[in-house]
């Protein structure tokens, strides 16, 4: 059989198992497949610097000058300028919801919408949008990994300081990555255990989930009403948990993707914030590359503030204060500029990213060409959830129109904007947590 016409599915069934390769052109033969698509999701705490653009440090005014496709960058987000035209800045946009809670625990809620607080929802989440596109609805069925979830802190730290993005149906946290040496091994590498040992660790895991599962049935014939809703929650996040055990079996004779690890710093840790930062990025572009997922999610740094491994960054890169306190003397003199180089080394790394996609080949196109990038914050100023700073980027083949600065009115939801995303991504859904419809101005 000639290469060139070797259909996926024929190769897979060859190695036993039924799931997808990563998307390679010379093997797409007579009846072309179009290349993933694929999403990302940064966030950054605290919001940005905002002082007033007639004034004296009007160049540090995150927002642009200007509206439409008539628009200048301020010094914040120069460092866009050579991708202005794979870049949407929107204006006006934030969480109805959010509002009304405090600033510092607006971070949970960046990709779900939700109130968290006590008094209305007790502190608990709802799902994600990464998640409600990859688990719910199944587009992220196909890779080795459903998600990938990524932050500088790690873990899932705690409700409305949470290290993570990422919640599951349920409105559970989804655990985080923070070290590149352990993304790239997970991603690309087997380390000590042979495929068999890893075997064997599955199998036992899945039977251990087996008798918890069983005895969880039998306690739940004994429950009330209200606990056994609670039991319920808990059991749907164990399935998930099942769910990845076999789909992780099932990929162990699917050979992992051969990435040259050359000039990843993979020994960078929180004492090397711009290695660490850079090697993450360089990470979620291989995993991208190599389809390893197509869903990702990476936080900065937390809304926890001191507690933050992020906090000490700025520092460290020599921008004078820790990260909470450039955003409170944000709003104090020469602070709205020492913020707003901060702002600027954020919006380095989104060029970072942007670049190292745009230089991938796929298809007729670039891996940024077919990945939406969703970045930003969820204040405004610190403690102000109105107004997010945000920035979509990418996704040209997915029908995003480019090169422009949109302000949207306060009764516009965030949310609508997460159904114009879920619908390029091939979501068959209309809504999304508060949303009113798709975001208009966006798509081509």
């Amino acid at each position: 059989m000639n290469r060139r016409t070797i259909h996926r599915r024929t190769i897979l069934k060859a190695a036993g198992v039924s799931l997808a390769l990563p998307w390679m052109e010379s093997l797409t033969g007579a009846e072309p497949t179009p290349p993933p698509k694929r999403f990302c999701s940064i966030y950054f705490p605290y919001g940005v610097s905002l002082p007033n653009q007639d004034g004296e440090f009007g160049q540090w005014h995150w927002f642009p000058r200007g509206e439409g496709k008539d628009f200048t960058f301020n010094k914040s987000l120069e460092p866009l300028e050579p991708m202005r035209d794979q870049v949407t800045v929107l204006g006006g946009l934030s969480h109805p919801k959010v509002r009304r809670i405090g600033g510092h625990d607006s971070g949970d809620t960046f990709l779900t919408g939700e109130e968290l607080s006590l008094a209305t929802t007790g502190l608990k989440n709802s799902i994600s949008l990464d998640q409600f596109m990859a688990r719910t609805h199944k587009l992220g069925a196909s890779t080795r990994f459903t998600s990938l979830t990524l932050s500088s802190d790690g873990g899932v730290g705690m409700p409305t300081r949470a290290n993570t993005l990422s919640y599951s149906r349920t409105g559970q946290p989804i655990p985080s990555f923070n070290r590149p040496a352990v993304v790239f091994e997970r991603l690309f590498g087997l380390k000590g255990d042979s495929i068999e040992a890893q075997r064997k660790g599955l199998t036992r895991t899945g039977s251990h989930l087996d008798l918890l599962l069983d005895e969880a049935k039998t306690m739940h014939r004994k429950l009330g009403k209200a606990d056994q809703g609670k039991l319920d929650q808990y059991l749907t996040s164990v399935r998930e948990i099942e769910q990845d055990v076999e789909r992780s079996a099932q990929w162990l004779n699917v050979p992992r993707p051969k990435v040259n690890a050359e000039g990843l710093s993979l020994d960078a840790d929180n004492e090397t914030p711009g290695k660490l930062i850079h090697t993450m990025l360089d990470l979620i572009a291989l995993a991208f590359q190599t389809d390893s997922t197509r869903f990702v999610t990476y936080q900065l740094a937390s809304m926890h503030g001191a507690i933050s491994i992020a906090n000490k960054f700025p520092p460290l890169l020599g921008f004078g204060r820790d990260a909470h306190g450039l955003a409170h003397a944000a709003g104090k003199g020469k602070g709205a500029e020492n913020r707003g180089k901060w702002d600027r080394y954020q919006a380095e790394c989104l060029a970072y990213l942007m670049k190292r996609l745009s230089g991938m080949k796929e298809g007729e196109g670039t891996v940024l060409d077919n990945t939406c990038i969703f970045y930003g914050s969820s204040n405004s100023k610190t403690h102000n959830n109105n107004n997010y700073p945000l920035i979509l980027a990418g996704g040209k083949n997915m029908g995003y129109k480019h090169g422009q600065y949109l302000r949207f009115d306060k009764d516009v939801p965030l949310s609508n904007l997460f159904v114009t995303i879920q619908k390029q991504m091939g979501v068959k859904a209309e809504s999304f947590a508060d949303s009113t419809g798709a975001l208009d101005g966006v798509i081509s």
